[in-house]
């Protein structure tokens, strides 16, 4: 078994760093940060994000486990005062894991090219100064023209992200669906929206056409990474082939987890 671990540069998370690998030593548990099997992420999720997105390019052969010792833990199954039981599981492992959806966010260029980004969470377009105008389709048919502060596309698992502060609802990972939702829409009689949270079925997918000069301004994100928008004419959305994968050696309800994160 070789594991990766990502952590945080917290005092806490580098304690929990330095006992694990003392664990692993008396285990015989290899520390692989190249080719790893599993990859802990010891922090909370913004850490988890991060792990994610530095071995997305393994995820046919990867699983995550998240460590919490951040604010905030709904990827992560473990606290810090189990880390000795973490590695007892690890050491037993049996191949056991849970998969969930992932979002894939193509942008095709004025040029015709296009480049393809991956999502654990979500993907928005938004502008900060002024409001933006964009057109949706949904399967390439034009749905509604937008105008507003931006828009936020988000997986089953990322639903409880931006999209839970923008109004969307919480949706269940093995519901194979993909959300649309408005930030900040501007209705009236020329620029109409539906002003709800859409549920995009699998083997639908999402275009957004921003308007002739809409691009100044406007940023692309993709979880926590971001950038502006420059040269592109539409930003296509769909679930992703690929999936995460997460070890998982004890049941967490998902909606336990909901509720552990948000209710108390």
């Amino acid at each position: 078994m070789k594991v990766a671990i990502v952590n945080n540069p917290k005092t806490q998370s580098l304690a929990v760093k330095e006992k694990i690998l003392e664990l692993f030593l008396e285990r015989g548990i290899l520390l692989d940060q190249d080719q790893p099997d599993i990859v802990i992420s010891i922090g909370g999720d913004g850490t988890l994000l991060h792990a994610f997105h530095a071995y997305q390019d393994q995820l046919d052969r990867v699983r995550f486990i998240g460590l919490h010792t951040g604010h905030l833990g709904f990827y992560t199954d473990w606290k810090d005062n189990q880390v000795a039981e973490l590695v007892d599981a690890i050491s037993r492992d049996q191949g056991e894991h849970v998969s969930y959806p992932l979002l894939e966010v193509r942008l095709v260029h004025s040029d015709g090219l296009s480049s393809r980004r991956l999502a654990l969470n979500e993907s928005a377009i938004r502008r900060y100064e002024g409001t933006m105008t964009c057109e949706v389709y949904i399967r390439d048919e034009l749905f509604e023209v937008f105008r507003g502060d931006g828009l936020c596309v988000s997986t089953p698992t990322g639903s409880t992200g931006l999209n839970k502060s923008l109004g969307g609802a919480v949706v269940h990972p093995r519901l194979q669906t993909l959300q649309l939702t408005e930030i900040a829409s501007l209705n009236n009689r020329v620029f109409r929206t539906l002003s709800s949270s859409m549920l995009i079925a699998p083997d639908e997918w999402i275009v957004l056409r921003p308007g002739d000069g809409e691009i100044s301004g406007v940023y692309l994100f993709v979880d926590q990474y971001s950038a502006p928008l420059e040269e592109v004419k539409q930003i296509e959305f769909r679930i992703a082939e690929e999936r995460i994968h997460f070890a998982r050696y004890r049941h967490l309800h998902f909606w336990n987890r909901v509720k552990t994160s948000f209710i108390g």
